[in-house]
């Protein structure tokens, strides 16, 4: 085992574009897809989390078994249905999501229903804020957080901000700001790092708020932009890559392909390297995040979320 994603799988139900307009489905969810960006390339990949005991919940376990994600730690239950997600897209490929959630069966993981032996076998946990949004989940998130340290597992954490599962700002910003500070890989996306700035330093250039994301845990924090340079900073050093160019058709799943493809080649090189080495040389940084990068231009020219995500031989 080496990479496990906790939190949300839900349905995208992603829009043909077309008036009247029609719906299809696929299997989602920011940390489900990440599993499976992972599992293409080769790298063992678990996914852990709830999923609702009704037709779409047993659609998303089959297609993570399908793209060879061990699905071994995933629970079912009753009493919720599997989240709903309804993605239109504009003539750029941009995304605009109306979800249905809350109730929804992820949000009912519960400390109780973790495998001490999951963390024990595995070399990355991946989270992301949706498993943040409620106080009981949260709390899940925080627990897997401390097993994956006391183990000593990489802690990685991508924002991933959807303003409207959340109840309230003030618990978004304090329950983001204490995972953050768990975290050893931090990734944001350029919109995500001025939510911060604005709300922790307003009015004060974001590399004020850089500097407090480095008095916590964070070792590595990369910051995408879209189609434009993607900027990585650790406390020894700092820099930009621009992403290939390409025509994006749906950025549904381009992100989560940039994360999937950056565990899976951190997780190469930590079979001859510790990720305290790799995050202190810049040559390493840069290799894995051209690689991360190819990763989600790939995702972004094809429609769907897990059909969309390359396998480590349409990486060149």
């Amino acid at each position: 085992m080496s990479v496990i994603c906790f939190g949300e799988a839900l349905i995208d139900f992603l829009s043909d574009g077309k008036q009247p307009e029609s719906f299809t489905k696929f299997a989602g969810g920011a940390p489900a897809n990440v599993s499976v960006a992972v599992a293409e390339q080769g790298v063992d990949s678990t996914f852990c989390g709830m999923l609702g005991d009704d037709m779409f919940g047993h659609f998303i376990n089959e297609e993570l078994q399908a793209h060879k994600v061990n699905t071994q730690y995933v629970k079912f239950t009753p009493e919720a249905k599997t989240a709903l997600a309804f993605v239109s897209l504009d003539q750029d490929g941009e995304r605009s999501f109306s979800f249905y959630r809350p109730p929804a069966a992820d949000l009912l993981f519960r400390v109780e229903h973790f495998d001490p032996q999951m963390f024990a076998l595995n070399k990355v946990l991946h989270v992301c804020s949706n498993s943040l949004t409620e106080k009981n989940i949260y709390l899940t998130t925080v627990t897997a957080m401390q097993h994956a340290k006391a183990n000593g597992l990489v802690k990685s954490f991508d924002m991933n901000l959807r303003e409207n599962l959340w109840p309230s700002m003030n618990n978004c910003l304090e329950r983001i700001w204490h995972i953050l500070s768990q975290s050893d890989l931090v990734k944001l996306s350029s919109e995500e790092l001025m939510f911060l700035n604005k709300h922790a330093h307003p009015d004060q250039d974001p590399q004020k708020t850089i500097e407090a994301i480095f008095k916590t845990n964070v070792k590595l924090l990369i910051v995408t932009d879209g189609p434009n340079d993607i900027r990585y900073f650790t406390n020894n050093f700092s820099g930009y890559i621009s992403p290939p160019s390409v025509k994006a058709v749906d950025t549904t799943a381009g992100g989560d392909a940039f994360v999937g493809g950056l565990l899976a080649d951190i997780v190469r090189r930590l079979s001859e390297s510790t990720f305290s080495d790799l995050y202190k040389n810049e040559k390493e940084i840069i290799d894995i995040i051209n690689f991360s990068s190819k990763c989600g231009a790939y995702a972004v020219t094809r429609y769907g979320a897990f059909s969309s995500l390359p396998t480590k031989h349409d990486i060149s």
